[in-house]
């Protein structure tokens, strides 16, 4: 892992998906092999490291976005969008905390979307936040299929746990399943019952380098849109149980 530190020129930009994001850290070492980041950042950043294996720390994030939130006009900000702002980093850095402390003095509504329990470090800052929403993004109810999609994540058990605590502080909760990994939906939709406000769901292109993957490890193919429709069908069906609003993103 090459881990380094850089001084930033913007770190609160304009988003496709909320009004904007922002990415305390270049790089991800929880090293998920179906990100969607890993397709252009090790180009855009510079690095010639394979996608998990560097990180760029920004470490002037806070003291910029202080500046930059006093200029902007008030809106969502996506925490984070081409990195998890709760990484391994950031427990030696601190930056995401820093920043939402100086999200915190400007008053701008949140959606932290993580892989990472470290987040609950922060429920006492995030407490102080008037509009926000915390999630985790979970593609399978198996912590083994996690570890070979998600190797550098903590395990989906404990991202549970964390969301059973979160939802317990009061906090508006969600779950975003996608890309749709092999599991048991029917036990996903159990583990997560009550938990969440709202779930998001994604599916999965299936290109051979996956289809083949899975085959490696002994894993059952769900290659076709016929399993994505079966896992849309039980979620529409759970979210009447346990009153979860359900959004398709792809």
């Amino acid at each position: 892992m090459k881990i380094a530190e850089k001084v930033a020129k913007s770190v609160l930009n304009k988003s496709k998906v909320f009004d904007y994001c922002l990415n305390p850290y270049t790089g991800c070492s929880h090293s998920c092999r179906y990100c969607y980041a890993s397709l252009f950042m090790p180009r855009y950043s510079g690095h010639t490291e394979p996608w998990g294996q560097f990180i760029e720390a920004k470490i002037n994030a806070p003291e910029l976005l202080g500046r930059q939130l006093a200029r902007a006009r008030r809106g969502t900000i996506w925490i984070a969008s081409v990195c998890d702002a709760y990484q391994p980093a950031e427990a030696h850095y601190l930056l995401t905390r820093k920043c939402l402390a100086e999200i915190r003095r400007f008053d701008f509504p949140v959606f932290i979307q993580t892989k990472s329990d470290l987040v609950l470090r922060d429920l006492n800052l995030l407490r102080e936040i008037k509009d926000i929403e915390i999630g985790f993004s979970i593609a399978t109810d198996s912590d083994r299929i996690s570890s070979l999609f998600e190797p550098g994540a903590p395990p989906v058990s404990g991202r549970i746990k964390a969301l059973e605590i979160i939802k317990k502080s009061g906090f508006k909760t969600f779950a975003f399943i996608g890309p749709i990994l092999p599991q048991n939906p029917t036990r996903l939709i159990s583990l997560l019952g009550g938990l969440v406000d709202k779930i998001f769901i994604d599916k999965l292109n299936y290109p051979g380098y996956f289809i083949n993957f899975y085959r490696q490890h002994g894993l059952e193919v769900y290659a076709s849109d016929n399993y994505f429709e079966q896992v849309k069908r039980e979620l529409q069906e759970a979210s009447q149980k346990y009153q979860f609003e359900l959004e398709i993103v792809f």
